[in-house]
């Protein structure tokens, strides 16, 4: 029988979103407070008031949060003019991501945080938007007409929250045959072909750099897990415990191997190269916990789901891995398995100290719901997937304006003081009762009325000021 442990007291609970619509009474002024943080990223008042426009519609009720129907939801706006503020427009990027990270640091900065990498992909009809190909969309779990975005995302004690983006290019877009879509596109010149694991350890490399947003912990899945580059970025922030997905196929060593090096002839001339010594070919991750015994496995509850507990049996084991058939990095292997007669497996290698003790892995296991969460709040309830720009800024200036206006609410929450306890200092997707809605926010139908009188009320407040400051 396998014992049974709980993970009571290891890490920490990361809440779950709660207001209520009694709690964001009179929200209009912090909106305000919270957007104009970010006028010095603008050169001219008609961008600082377009970017106030469209993060109103962003949290507006509307069904469909695109430009057209955003532009025309508020008071003054025009439908050419947030076109042109989202798709040709200067922004300083970079200075709004300095300012960005500054807040997120002062609201949830936790020196034990968490940054979280994945990518999510949106759907397209047409050819002409940047980056769109036929390619895996995780959205829909197959290959579909999509453009993929890699994200980095932030989790502590007080929320979770999307901090960086990059759009992923498929290869074929740096082809000749895509020169002329690339110059329609404005895709920057400097720009070349990055895999996705690539761009996630450029923005692994970014923050580390910055030193804003202070963390201790790193989780991905196994596309970043499998990843020599990635793994090269996450082993370049020193005192960082990775805990990373991998594939069943990733092989390994129990033991570090031997290796000598040997000579011989190539077209005449002598090389040497390294090799295993003996016959110690290495196994795949997979084949070794099938043949782990019983009493390798341990039961732990990792969180109280809506249908009572979740429990996995979980292994792990020091191993070194096997890159192009050389001995690499040395890592802990840590399996997690299903319960039941048909289990299933998930893999994981962390570079976690050799002292530390299983419930730490468990905890990490059920950590990557965070990121999820915000791909889901954002494409529900923010516009993340409304958007209608075909153009390489736009894409990016879309996707930061909704990671803003994401980042807003959980701004509220955290000046309201809310808190959302967990039964085992865990929250995961499975516990998430209310989740984040707009209608918290502003209360009523989802018909747009609500939003429009409280986006009258915002307009009457900050309006005013906002062209003076110009």
């Amino acid at each position: 029988m396998l014992p049974a442990c709980r993970t009571d007291g290891e890490g920490f609970t990361i809440p779950t979103f709660d207001l209520i619509p009694s709690d964001v009474e009179g929200f209009m002024d912090e909106l305000w407070e919270f957007q104009s943080a970010f006028h010095d990223c603008f050169s001219r008042s008609e961008p600082r008031a377009h970017f106030f426009d469209y993060m109103v519609g962003q949290l507006s009720q509307l069904e469909r949060k695109s430009i057209e129907p955003m532009a025309l939801h508020v008071e003054g706006g025009t439908v050419r003019g947030l076109q042109r503020f989202i798709s040709d427009v200067r922004w300083d990027e970079e200075q709004m991501r300095w300012n960005y990270h500054q807040l997120v640091a002062e609201e949830m900065g936790d020196p034990d945080g968490v940054l979280m990498f994945d990518e999510t992909g949106f759907v397209k009809k047409g050819k002409d938007s940047v980056g769109v190909a036929r390619q895996y969309c995780g959205t829909l779990g197959k290959v579909e007409n999509c453009q993929v975005g890699v994200f980095a995302g932030y989790a502590s004690r007080q929320g979770y929250a999307l901090v960086d983006k990059r759009l992923f290019l498929p290869e074929v877009w740096f082809t000749d045959a895509y020169a002329a879509q690339r110059v329609r596109c404005h895709v920057p010149t400097e720009v070349t072909f990055q895999s996705k694991p690539q761009l996630a350890a450029a923005m692994l490399q970014a923050i580390a750099h910055e030193g804003l947003l202070p963390f201790k912990y790193l989780v991905a899945d196994c596309l970043y897990g499998n990843s020599p580059d990635f793994l090269d970025a996450v082993e370049a922030c020193v005192g960082v415990t990775a805990f990373v997905s991998i594939p069943a196929e990733t092989r390994c060593w129990l033991q570090r191997p031997l290796t000598v090096d040997t000579t011989y002839t190539y077209k005449g001339e002598v090389r040497s190269k390294r090799v295993v010594v003996a016959d110690n070919s290495p196994c795949t991750v997979g084949a070794f916990a099938a043949r782990l015994p019983a009493s390798s496995w341990y039961r732990r509850t990792v969180s109280e789901g809506t249908k009572g507990p979740i429990t996995y049996a979980f292994a792990r084991q020091r191993v070194t891995l096997c890159k192009e058939g050389l001995p690499a990095r040395s890592v802990w292997l840590v399996i997690k398995r299903t319960l039941g007669a048909e289990p299933t497996y998930a893999y994981y290698i962390s570079n976690a100290p050799v002292s530390t003790p299983l419930r730490t892995f468990v905890w990490l296991s059920g950590l990557r719901w965070a990121v999820e969460q915000c791909f889901e709040e954002g494409k529900t309830e923010l516009g993340m997937a409304h958007y209608e720009v075909r153009k390489y800024p736009g894409w990016h200036h879309h996707m930061l304006t909704t990671m803003l206006a994401h980042f807003f609410l959980w701004h509220l929450k955290i000046r309201l003081g809310k808190k959302s306890p967990s039964a085992d200092g865990l929250a995961t997707a499975d516990t998430l009762g209310s989740g984040l809605t707009l209608t918290h926010v502003y209360g009523g139908d989802r018909s747009g009325s609500g939003c429009l009188g409280a986006t009258e009320e915002l307009y009457r407040l900050s309006r005013a000021p906002q062209t003076a400051g110009g």
